[in-house]
């Protein structure tokens, strides 16, 4: 595949139909989904005076982000939850607190010890 068709197919790929899927309409309201969408790319080249060469890459994902509701004229914004991003961040912040917790623990022991390890 040449540079250039790559380019154009990744353009393609990231259209607003890939942020915002189709509306469909549900107990009177219609819902628009959304996504976050992230892409990179690359390039390419030839060497010295050959006409060989070229190289390319792309990529990209996406994320449910949430869903507008239009109901009775009133637009709303609803976010999508991550629960496991929620659980991941409140586990490493009981980690944190509970390393935090036996380390100032383990040092007031240190502390009351003197240099010989015995209690004065």
């Amino acid at each position: 595949m040449k540079y250039a068709e790559l380019l154009a197919q990744a353009r393609d790929s990231i259209t607003v139909r890939r942020v915002y899927g189709e509306p469909y309409l549900s107990e009177g309201a219609v819902i628009v989904p959304a996504a976050s969408i992230r892409g990179g790319g690359g390039g390419g080249g030839g060497t010295g005076n050959a006409e060989e060469g070229e190289g390319a890459g792309f990529g990209f994902t996406a994320r449910p982000a949430g869903a507008y509701v239009l109901r009775d004229g009133r637009l709303t914004w609803h976010p999508a939850v991550d629960v496991d991003a929620i659980v991941q961040t409140v586990g490493k912040v009981l980690i944190v607190g509970i390393l935090a917790f036996v380390l100032k623990r383990s040092s007031r022991g240190r502390a009351a010890c003197g240099a010989s390890g015995s209690f004065r």
